[in-house]
This record gives structure tokens, C-alpha cells and sequence, in this order.
């Protein structure tokens, strides 16, 4: 009986890559049965070189972020199919002829999704400092509400199996996105693996994001998830520490008038405030908790 070969599908997000888009797309085909690449509002020829090889161009009209090219991606993957997706940068930071490695564990039924690392091993010698101490540290705070013991939780060489791409669907428009990815993959059950990767910064065209905007967006997309999925930690114990800190200013003031009959005006404010803030914080924290739990439950 014929045995029939896993359908592997290359994802390359692309914006104004038109100096390294060839030689991703011309790469990653060797490995691959389709490359797909999305022009996220490329005013290049970004989209004309990647079809003029072959790949399939999903062209976004205005650019939207990595997060919405990404969202395409998946959409389109799942559309044809594929056994195996596989995402990678449009830049040529990433080396495609470790596909076939980053895809491995997908095949063998290792593993649901596949992430790079750039710390499993001594291979980020080139990377600059300040980079390697932010992206430890969004990787922290990633594995606190995905998976524990993550080592790179921003790497964008990644790689899905078939029940992957039709779980994961990315909301996030920006860079939060890798994430996002992370937080509905360990929701779903899906297990991760993580495999070393190289990944070069010696890139002919320079990053069109600020490293500080960047990672402020990938921190306030992971705060906000952590928000929404553990909504009694989040808001339930900052509220009830405002309400303790409330009784304490209460139990003052009333001590206060007992005392001396008069009221000190800023101690019973910050009661007031304190009471206001508690209530509020633990409301939000009962609402949220219920809603998740009824849509969990529903799906």
C-alpha cells in the first residue's frame, strides 16, 4: 500500500522584502510542496518577485502587521490542507534549509506545534545584548500563561501540524501575535516542542520595527491575554488587597472620629477610593471569570 507523503506547506509574512524575498522563497521550495507568502501592503515588488518563483502571493492591500499576515497564513494553510505548516521570515534571518529540522518532530508525531529557539544552544553569539535580555524576559513572562520552561517564546520559525492550523486562528495584529499563538496552543492541548535554530541580524534591509515599540506591543498583548484567561488572579487579588487596604483606613478614620470627633478629610478619602477600587477590580474579576467559563464549556 502507498504510503502518502505529508503535505508541507511554507508561510512566509513579508513586508518591502524585495531584497531577500527571492532567495527565501527559491530556498524554502526545496523543502517544501508550496511556498505561500503574504505582502502585507508591500509598496516594493515584493509580491511580484515571490509569484514570479512560484509561490502563491496573498496581498494585503494596506499594511496591517505581522500579526494579520500571519492570520492570512493560517487561514490559507488550512484551506489547502497541509499536513505541516511551516512559518518563517521574509528577511533571511531565517536559514531555510533548517525546515526540514523545525518540521521533523511535526512528522514524526512528536509534537502539535514546533518552535524555534535561539537559546537551546550557543548560536546566538551575533545576537545584540539588549535584544537577548528583552526577549528573556517576554519569554518569562509568555511561559507564565503558556508553557513552562519555554526558552524563546519570540521566535518566528515555527511549525504546525494539520490539527494545529485548524485550532490556532491569531487575532492580534502586531507582534504580540507570537504569544497569542503560544497562549490558544497550550489551550488547546496541543503540545509543544522547541528545536535550536539560527537566526542571523546581518539582514541586508535593517528592522522597520522599534525594538522598544516592539516589545511594549508584545508585552501589552501578553498582559492583556493573561487578563482575559486568569481573570481571578489578575484583577480578584489586586481588588481584594484594595479592599483590605479600604478597612484599614475605614477602621482609621472611624478611630479617628470616635476619638476626637472630626474627620481626617484624607484618610477617609483614600478609604473611599480604596473601597471604589476593590469592588471594582473584584466585579471585573467575577464577570470575566464567568464569561470564560461559559465560553470554554460551549466550545
Amino acid at each position: 500500500m502507498t504510503v502518502k507523503k505529508p503535505f508541507v506547506v511554507a508561510c512566509i509574512p513579508a513586508y518591502n522584502e524585495e531584497r531577500s524575498i527571492a532567495k527565501v522563497v527559491l530556498q524554502a521550495k526545496r523543502y517544501v510542496d508550496k511556498v505561500v507568502v503574504c505582502s502585507d501592503g508591500s509598496t516594493d515588488v515584493t509580491a511580484e518577485i515571490a509569484e514570479q518563483l512560484g509561490a502563491e502571493v496573498i496581498r494585503h492591500e494596506r499594511n496591517m502587521g505581522y500579526g494579520a499576515a500571519l492570520c492570512s497564513l493560517f487561514l490559507r494553510a488550512r484551506e489547502l490542507g497541509a499536513d505541516a505548516m511551516v512559518l518563517l521570515d521574509g528577511d533571511g534571518q531565517h536559514d531555510p534549509s533548517e525546515i526540514p529540522m523545525v518540521v521533523e518532530p511535526i512528522l514524526k508525531g512528536e509534537a502539535d506545534v514546533v518552535s524555534g529557539s535561539r537559546f537551546l544552544e550557543k548560536n546566538n553569539s551575533s545576537m545584540p545584548k539588549y535584544r537577548m535580555n528583552g526577549i528573556k524576559a517576554i519569554t518569562r513572562l509568555a511561559g507564565s500563561v503558556s508553557y513552562n520552561g519555554l526558552t524563546d517564546g519570540q521566535c518566528g520559525f515555527r511549525a504546525f501540524n494539520r490539527k494545529a492550523v485548524g485550532l490556532i486562528t491569531p487575532t492580534e495584529m502586531g507582534m504580540g501575535v507570537s504569544t497569542e499563538i503560544l497562549i490558544k496552543a497550550k489551550e488547546n492541548g496541543l503540545r509543544l516542542k522547541e528545536v535550536p535554530v539560527n537566526v542571523s541580524y546581518d539582514v541586508e534591509k535593517p528592522s522597520t520595527k522599534n525594538p522598544l515599540h516592539h516589545g511594549l506591543d508584545v508585552v501589552l498583548s501578553t498582559v492583556k491575554h493573561y487578563s482575559i484567561h486568569r481573570p481571578l488572579l489578575f484583577y480578584g487579588v489586586p481588588g481584594a488587597v484594595a479592599l483590605l487596604a479600604a478597612i484599614t483606613f475605614w477602621v482609621w478614620t472611624l478611630q479617628s472620629f470616635t476619638a476626637t470627633r472630626q474627620i481626617i478629610t484624607n484618610v477617609a478619602l483614600i478609604a473611599i477610593g480604596a473601597t471604589v477600587v476593590g469592588l471594582m477590580l473584584l466585579t471585573t474579576a467575577i464577570i470575566l471569570w464567568v464569561l470564560v467559563s461559559v465560553i470554554k464549556a460551549k466550545s
